[in-house]
């Protein structure tokens, strides 16, 4: 595996910001986007219950009703993939089941192994409402979205996380409803406009001693 430095990772956050003006003529190659929609599959959730499902939208009608529930935001018709980030309605001990017997058959150990492991997460889903599991699988989606925006700074590609939209309006324009999965944000990725100003614009963080203390 080729080693990312220090400097290698640090310079590529430094350089990431929320883009908000896109180059459209510019698009990802096919196996940089391949490697990034690869991240997202790669992503760690709680429980590795993976409770989500990343929409990449390409169909510019799509998009373009898509943009007038985000605040009519140009990034989401001028950058290269809109990716739109959902998670599941609720869970149930058919979807632990599941996940637990693709462990099991990853792994090469019996189902039964896991029984231990069954009850707890059962008891755990066992003990929220299906409003509470919405937000804890919503959680888990943002563990995706930053796994998504790091990568893509290691891969020189400009990503712009998105809440400015409307959730309700998304669901329906893209047909989730009945799905088992509402929209939670979006991300899209690309390559900047040489006229965001935005770019130039310093970044603004509070001092690492600040936000991290060590106990």
């Amino acid at each position: 595996m080729t080693s990312i430095t220090t400097s290698d990772l640090l310079g590529a956050l430094n350089w990431r910001y929320a883009t908000k003006s896109f180059d459209a003529s510019k698009k990802l190659p096919p196996e940089t986007l391949d490697a990034l929609l690869e991240s997202l599959a790669l992503s760690p959730s709680s429980f590795g219950l993976q409770p989500w499902k990343f929409l990449v939208v390409e169909d510019p009608a799509l998009r373009a009703k898509l943009r007038a529930e985000s605040w009519n935001q140009t990034q989401v018709t001028d950058a290269s993939q809109l990716i739109v980030f959902t998670a599941r309605v609720t869970l149930d001990a058919a979807d632990i089941n599941e996940h637990l017997a693709k462990t099991a058959a990853v792994r090469g150990i019996e189902f039964s192994a896991l029984d231990p492991l069954r009850q707890m997460m059962t008891g755990f889903i066992a003990g929220k409402s299906d409003d509470e599991l919405f937000v804890w699988n919503s959680r888990q989606v943002y563990i995706a979205l930053g796994q998504l925006m790091t990568s893509a700074a290691l891969l020189g590609v400009d990503s712009c996380p998105m809440e400015g939209l409307s959730p309700a309006a998304y669901d329906e324009i893209l047909g989730l409803a009945g799905s088992g999965y509402r929209t939670v944000c979006a991300c899209v990725l690309g390559y900047r406009a040489d006229d965001d100003k935005y770019a130039a614009t310093p970044k603004v963080r509070y001092p690492r001693e600040r936000v991290v203390a060590v106990r």
